[in-house]
């Protein structure tokens, strides 16, 4: 049976946010800062995408569709 890669909330969706978040928050700082706290963002994605590969899901297709989500709406209006 083919396999349903819908974008559901659960495993993963806090991470994402706050991915999200501090991907946007690095944008406004200069210097290192801005590398370091771009890499802990970077690093939070590794728990999606390893339940992702988990589920034999290709992750990258899913990441890319969970920061489309996440950019359209927030934990607040039920994304």
């Amino acid at each position: 049976s083919p396999q349903n890669d819908s974008v559901v909330a659960g495993g993963g969706a806090i991470e994402m946010e706050l991915s999200k978040f501090l991907r946007d928050y690095s944008r406004t700082i200069p210097g290192k800062q801005q590398l370091l706290i771009g890499a802990y963002a970077k690093a939070l994605e590794i728990i999606p995408r390893q339940l992702c590969d988990n589920a034999g899901f290709d992750a990258t297709n899913i990441l890319n569709k969970l920061r489309a989500k996440h950019a359209q709406v927030g934990p607040s209006q039920g994304g």
